[in-house]
């Protein structure tokens, strides 16, 4: 299983503002993004990120992926393929029927999987705005990764994507 982390930022490494806006991530990006997490056919969320997604109309176009939040609280996941997991590890043993794995968010489930040395690569889509405060990338995790630069591509006009490989110990 290989095990993606992809995410859209700002040039400065923000992947919302303070109060969880992402409006400045463009239709290309989500377009990008949500053909990756349907090829997949899953998607990994903390509950911060899962309650802000599953309110934008886009999220039907996932009526068909396994969704798994991550989460200590319990609560009811809104569909049928939606599950909940207790931490990185649990997340992937439900998905481990799957050759790929999509990780998208927030910070500090970004943080937790870097952390625990369970990605594999990241995909970044960079968005041309700097802000001047925002939600950080990876978030309550203390660690270093060493990235190898797989490729890039152009999205739009003014965004690109990078593609990373995590070099593993």
């Amino acid at each position: 299983m290989k095990v993606i982390l992809y995410m859209a930022i700002t040039v400065n490494g923000f992947i919302a503002k303070e109060d969880d806006d992402a409006s400045f991530i463009s239709k290309e990006e989500w377009d990008s993004y949500s053909a990756m997490v349907r090829t997949a056919g899953n998607v990994i969320l903390g509950h911060r990120t899962y309650d802000i997604i599953t309110k934008q109309p886009e999220f039907k176009e996932f009526e068909n992926v396994k969704v798994v939040i991550v989460s200590n609280k319990s609560f009811e996941p809104l569909g049928k393929k939606h599950s909940i997991a207790g931490s990185p590890k649990e997340a992937l043993g439900l998905l481990s029927n799957f050759e790929n794995v999509v990780v998208a968010g927030g910070a500090i489930l970004n943080g937790s999987f870097l952390k625990d040395d369970l990605v594999d690569e990241i995909y970044l889509d960079i968005e041309p705005i700097i802000l001047s405060q925002g939600i950080s990338l990876v978030n309550g995790s203390d660690f270093e990764k060493r990235l190898k630069l797989l490729g890039t591509k152009k999205i739009a006009e003014n965004e690109i994507q990078l593609h990373y490989q995590v070099i593993k110990k």
